[in-house]
């Protein structure tokens, strides 16, 4: 018999509507466009505060870094361009 009142009480709560008091209503509202920004900027401020920022020294040493790394890709586009327009040309020379 438990069972049987489990199922109907389970059916009752299945097809009976919901209602929502003011309060809930209230609650569910979208805030304005204005407060969500204002959210968005305490958010950002508190996730800033937890980023661990670099020194000094290791900004500068990632920089030097990067730029040897741009100057030898730099270089080994110049010179794959050199030799493929050397190539192109001989190519070129040899058909007239």
């Amino acid at each position: 018999m438990a069972e049987n009142e489990k199922k109907e009480l389970a059916g009752a709560d299945s097809k009976a509507p919901v209602k929502k008091d003011k309060a809930e209503k209230k609650s569910d509202k979208k805030p304005g466009i204005f407060a969500r920004i204002k959210q968005w900027g305490k958010e950002t401020k508190a996730e800033l505060k937890k980023v661990q920022w670099p020194t000094w020294k290791q900004t500068l040493n990632n920089t030097l870094i990067v730029l040897a790394f741009c100057l030898v890709v730099g270089l080994c586009i110049f010179l794959f361009d050199l030799l493929a327009g050397n190539l192109f040309q001989a190519l070129i020379n040899l058909t007239h």
